[in-house]
């Protein structure tokens, strides 16, 4: 990239870049042009200060983001290393990691290869099958990003499962070692051990960094900011850029307090600003700050464009969800004249609202894209009850059949057996009743922990699975209606490019994207702000940021849409706003 970069900077993000008086944070709004200034930090640095290019290290979160600063940087300036933490402490081990007792071939497990191993371990110790091998996994990545080993667990947890999570994480690390391999998690915390181990090691890779930057500070975990406070201590030529009211991942173990401790630890620290946005129009921003200005735990930027007017942003009360749906539809199909599809984005804050709009988009023929998302007849959960379902009425379903007996045989034999006990009755009962007494019978529910986030998009998935067989109780009425819908899944699929529809992703999903025009849904209590977050100030806090995220997707138009009356979860409830649209 050519260094004209340096001179198209504004007032704002000039003062970030040419700073080089030892650490700064970058508190850079939605939409001002971040990776920009990330980018000119590094060219100035390059250009101007006469900084060796093998000097520079960049961390970004994604191994997208990171091919991106390559680009925007080019092929004149080869840094000393650009790349997300897990690939950078990779790296520093197959060089270094003998000195940790590592051998150089180990190899890295994906999530795969961990659940094998830890079922491995669940047969070899013999307890409750009462927790899944993803609920191990769970608690021994959120140990591990505390830099919480085995044998320290029980000092540390003492909740019901602790005893069962620390037998099973010893025996995980004891197989991680016997295979010579490492998880993710282990290859920050290896690295942290080599260091703080080695102060040799690590004043050879503060010689060899001198200059430090982090993109998404606001999305570290403990770790990883351990990591980057390692790194950078000795020359404190370190630079954190991140927005704190798009710190979304908690669940993930994402620290906000790491902005705090980040100014303790570099206590000369520089603040600076970038509120000038280039993205939405100034309504939008209004309102967006309307919105995060009621968090008191972090800073909140005012963010403000030159760009002039703009639409005012249009809120709709919908009679009931399918009423919303509609709206959305007739609203796109307005739009559409002016704009095209993939430019349209519907956001929500549970993967079980698609379903609703997903169903009418397919009565309307409005073809869409579901981002990193599972359309949701196919969702793995739902596609396990309609087996069940099908084969109370077809018992010669291999494919329902070979799917359930997957799930355990022990479960399957439990099934059997209530089929012979009712199968003369199926026609008369009621679709959710059968359902329920599936799960009754089959424990099937116990495969999922509602303490983990993913486990509980997948129980909210199924209680909306109860919606449909509550307004379809015969069940033969009921798997024809999935059938149609499925079949309309195929339809669009044959009659559509894919790649132009309408974008339909949660809110966690939409992060680091744009659209002209953004459709926030459902924007009640109890599904934004999520239920399980209204009694906890920095749960509900987190809410906002999530809301404030989806609001400064928008570049040119923003609905904000609600209902009266929602069918969800298997129950009509007279639905109440939005508090953070009445604040």
């Amino acid at each position: 990239m050519s260094t004209d970069i340096l001179v198209h900077l504004n007032t704002q993000q000039k003062e970030a870049v040419f700073y080089r008086q030892g650490s700064s944070i970058i508190l850079a709004g939605a939409g001002s042009g971040k990776t920009r200034v990330l980018v000119a930090k590094v060219i100035n640095l390059i250009k101007n200060h006469r900084a060796n290019p093998k000097s520079i290290l960049m961390i970004t979160f994604t191994n997208k983001a990171a091919s991106e600063m390559k680009a925007r940087i080019g092929l004149s300036y080869s840094l000393g290393y650009v790349g997300t933490f897990h690939s950078f402490c990779a790296r520093v081990l197959r060089i270094d990691g003998q000195f940790s007792g590592l051998k150089k071939n180990f190899l890295i497990y994906d999530e795969e290869d961990q659940i094998a191993l830890i079922k491995s371990v669940l047969k070899k110790t013999q307890l409750n099958k009462k927790y899944t091998p993803s609920y191990f996994l769970n608690r021994i990545s959120s140990a591990k990003n505390q830099l919480i080993g085995p044998e320290k667990y029980l000092e540390v947890f003492s909740d019901h499962a602790s005893a069962d999570t620390a037998t099973v994480y010893q025996g995980y690390q004891k197989e991680l070692k016997e295979n010579n391999a490492l998880d993710f998690d282990d290859l920050i915390n290896m690295t942290i051990k080599l260091f703080t181990k080695n102060k040799q090691i690590l004043d050879k890779y503060q010689e060899k960094y001198r200059h430090i930057l982090v993109d998404e500070f606001q999305d570290t975990n403990y770790v990883q900011y351990l990591l980057t406070k390692l790194l950078g201590e000795k020359y404190k030529n370190i630079t954190v850029v991140g927005d704190f009211s798009q710190s979304i991942y908690s669940w993930r173990g994402a620290e906000i307090k790491n902005l705090e401790k980040f100014k303790k630890d570099f206590p000369k620290t520089k603040v600076f600003y970038l509120e000038k946005n280039y993205r939405s129009s100034q309504t939008i921003l209004d309102f967006a700050y309307q919105v995060i200005s009621k968090n008191q735990t972090h800073p909140i930027l005012s963010l403000y464009t030159d760009k002039k007017g703009g639409e005012e942003v249009t809120f709709y009360e919908a009679v009931t969800e399918e009423d919303e749906g509609i709206y959305i539809a007739n609203s796109i199909n307005d739009l559409k004249k002016k704009y095209r599809l993939d430019e349209m984005a519907v956001l929500y804050r549970i993967n079980a609202q698609s379903r609703a709009i997903e169903e009418v988009f397919l009565h309307f023929g409005i073809h869409y894209v579901l981002i990193g998302g599972t359309r949701f007849y196919e969702r793995k959960e739902i596609k396990d009850i309609l087996s069940y379902l099908r084969l109370l009425i077809n018992p010669v379903d291999r494919l329902s059949k070979e799917r359930i007996i997957k799930l355990g045989k022990s479960r399957w034999e439990k099934f059997k057996k209530y089929y012979e006990e009712n199968k003369e009755s199926v026609v008369n009962k009621n679709t959710d009743k059968m359902i329920e007494e599936i799960f009754q019978v089959t424990d099937y529910l116990k495969m999922y922990d509602p303490e983990q986030e993913e486990d509980y998009s997948c129980l909210e998935n199924i209680k909306e699975l109860k919606s449909v067989a509550i307004a379809f109780p015969s069940l033969g009425e009921f798997l024809e209606q999935v059938a149609l819908v499925e079949s309309e899944y195929f339809e669009g699929e044959k009659n559509s490019n894919n790649k132009n529809g309408v974008r339909l992703m949660t809110l966690h999903q939409a992060k680091g994207l744009e659209f002209p025009i953004v459709f926030v849904v459902g924007v009640e209590d109890g599904i934004l702000p999520h239920s399980r977050s209204i009694d906890d100030i920095y749960s509900l806090e987190e809410e906002r940021r999530l809301f404030y995220v989806g609001i400064t997707r928008a570049k040119e138009r923003l609905y904000i849409t609600y209902t009266r009356q929602r069918f969800i979860f298997g129950q009509r409830n007279y639905s109440v706003k939005s508090r953070f649209l009445e604040e």
